[in-house]
């Protein structure tokens, strides 16, 4: 039997081999027998490219090595340490170990397979739109969110370590932005409800402080028109709890709220929680029971739990300081990863088992004056 078990993966191997395919190793990058790595996008106008690094046992990181994207980075009008304005701009599809970035400057995107801290460019293919500053994955779909002009997504199937881009699968936010868009006008985020049954997509306060819900079929086809709810303030970025609530950070308000995503892709409140009198709260993150917003414009985060019933509670204003520009997060482990849009690095963090933050150490982003996009393995 063992004989069988071991000829099965040579041929697999030899398979693999000959049709050219990307080789991945399953679970190399799950930390079952490989490493757990943090992917930095720097969204360099002059060439994008992905920081690499290696985590260790302790949460600390070591620079591994820099992949060009083949693409360039983008930043939006009147962006200052946020240039993408967006999150997801750099996502790890862990069912598939694939890294997808945007190529906001050459409207793009970058397809690399994962193999514990090393990285293979598989592809480069059009984003379907300008300004390529978002993407979402489920299953064997995958969304990109295209920033820039009316505002588009685009879908892909995800196939043979690749996307295939799905015909008519294309939809229109009918929005009346620039190219390069305005960081206000343009749409912060793109994403699954965790049953991959709808697409969700937010919009900044120029457009009215609402987000739009399109449902999604098996095949990728998106509803003829999304379902808009109006939120009111600045909806930037958003996050899942535990039992599907959608929950949202108002850069506005300085806070996050919590939501049911109804059949028809209405939403419904369920909590708003109490600001955190900080200044532009724009991204969430969720690990361990808490939600971390990102506050840009006070180089902070501060941390809220959800209970059952999606009931939101600020716990503390200031979980974590010191971070010039705070946007984007990772989470890998017992430990939380935080873009320095203001000093072009990443910022570690320990989550302890109540949900509070201690620092771990700082890492300079090579190349990364305009970094944005963070994923970890």
């Amino acid at each position: 039997m063992r004989y069988l078990i071991r000829l099965s993966a040579v041929i697999a191997a030899m398979a693999i081999a000959l049709l050219g395919a990307p080789v991945v190793l399953a679970n190399a990058d799950e930390g079952q027998g490989g490493h757990h790595a943090v992917f930095v996008q720097t969204n360099d106008p002059n060439g994008n490219s992905i920081a690499v690094y290696s985590q260790n046992e302790n949460g600390t990181l070591a620079y591994t090595a820099t992949y060009p994207t083949g693409g360039k980075g983008g930043r939006a009008a009147g962006a200052a340490v946020d240039p993408l304005a967006s999150q997801s701009s750099l996502v790890y599809d862990r069912e598939h170990h694939l890294l997808l970035a945007p190529n906001a400057g050459s409207n793009t995107v970058s397809v690399f397979s994962v193999r514990g801290d090393r990285l293979h460019l598989n592809q480069i293919l059009a984003s379907g739109g300008p300004f390529p500053a978002s993407i979402a994955a489920h299953d064997n779909l995958a969304f990109v969110l295209d920033a820039g002009l009316a505002g588009y997504v685009q879908g892909y199937r995800i196939a043979g370590g690749r996307l295939h881009p799905i015909a008519g699968s294309q939809s229109s936010l009918g929005l009346a932005n620039s190219n390069p868009p305005g960081f206000l006008q343009s749409p912060g985020q793109v994403g699954f409800t965790p049953d991959g049954r709808h697409l969700v997509i937010t919009l900044k306060g120029n457009n009215g402080g609402s987000v739009d819900v399109f449902s999604v079929s098996d095949d990728g086809q998106l509803s003829n028109a999304p379902t808009a709810t109006a939120v009111g303030g600045v909806p930037f970025a958003f996050a899942f709890d535990q039992q599907g609530h959608l929950v949202i950070v108002n850069a506005a308000s300085g806070n996050l709220s919590t939501y049911t995503v109804n059949g028809n892709g209405s939403l419904s409140l369920v909590s708003a929680g109490a600001p955190d009198g900080q200044i532009a709260a724009c991204w969430v993150i969720g690990t361990k029971g808490s939600f971390y917003a990102a506050n840009t414009g006070s180089g902070s985060l501060s941390r809220y739990t959800i209970d059952n019933h999606g009931t939101v509670t600020l716990r503390n204003p200031l979980a974590a300081t010191g971070i010039p520009g705070a946007i984007d997060m990772a989470v890998s482990g017992h430990f939380l990863y935080a873009q320095s849009g203001g000093s072009g690095s990443v910022k570690a963090f320990s989550v302890s088992e109540n949900g509070a933050l201690s620092p771990i150490g700082s890492w300079t982003v090579p190349d990364g004056s305009s970094q944005e996009g963070i994923a970890a393995s």
